[in-house]
């Protein structure tokens, strides 16, 4: 199981909370990967954290704006020499994808760039309350084709659209948030997915907050373990 990447949602901007997810979802039977967001890059400490995290870690900042701010965005990251992967906003469109990924190739080659598509959090619904006229399946599989042909390394979407965009690219990195396991509250997720259905769904990896950092965090590994054997 070594081989399935299982990002971890470091959610929190305490940074004792933090230290002790990291801690203890550590095990040899996973490759499990920490992903911060914006609440602990954004926290008092967060950032001068990541500073000397030498590990490999994701930074989910889901940078959107016009080319030059989201270039300048990654220039100041380059001193975060554990970051392995940033995620940028299939919204900003194909340019500022494009100019990201170049730009990421001179700051650290070992960065991949993310493209999010639409949040696990919205359904058809939302989007026509947006203003947009297609489904989800088919703005993510429009936005998959954009992440595609600008380069960037993989893409963000919800497990229910990952076969559809794995027919299509067949080497894309897919990773997926929206993951719980078995019995656990979707809460605010709408496209939710159990770890094995996703990766059934030829998914490159998943990401997992709740379900593994509320309660007991190494009986929900343990639980994840178990999972993934069934």
């Amino acid at each position: 199981m070594t081989h399935k990447n299982i990002f971890i949602a470091c959610d929190s901007s305490k940074l004792s909370i933090i230290k002790k997810i990291i801690s203890q979802t550590q095990t040899n039977k996973l490759k499990i990967i920490p992903k911060f967001g914006l609440q602990f890059f954004y926290s008092k400490n967060g950032r001068k954290f990541l500073e000397n995290y030498n590990k490999d870690f994701w930074l989910d900042l889901k940078i959107n704006d016009i080319p030059q701010t989201a270039l300048s965005a990654m220039e100041s990251l380059k001193d975060l020499k554990g970051c392995r992967y940033v995620t940028v906003h299939a919204n900003g469109g194909f340019e500022m994808l494009k100019a990201i990924k170049k730009k990421t190739k001179k700051i650290n080659k070992n960065i991949k760039i993310l493209g999010v598509t639409i949040l696990t959090s919205l359904n058809d619904k939302s989007l026509k309350e947006i203003g947009h006229t297609k489904t989800v399946k088919q703005l993510v599989l429009k936005q998959a084709d954009l992440i595609q042909k600008s380069g960037c390394d993989g893409i963000v979407c919800s497990a229910q659209e990952a076969r559809l965009v794995r027919k299509r690219h067949k080497n894309l990195f897919i990773v997926t948030p929206g993951i719980r396991l078995p019995g656990d509250s979707a809460n605010d997720q709408s496209r939710i997915m159990t770890p094995n259905d996703a990766f059934n769904n030829k998914v490159s990896g998943i990401v997992m907050g709740r379900s593994l950092i509320k309660g007991n965090i190494k009986n929900n590994i343990k639980r994840l373990i178990d999972h993934l054997n069934q």
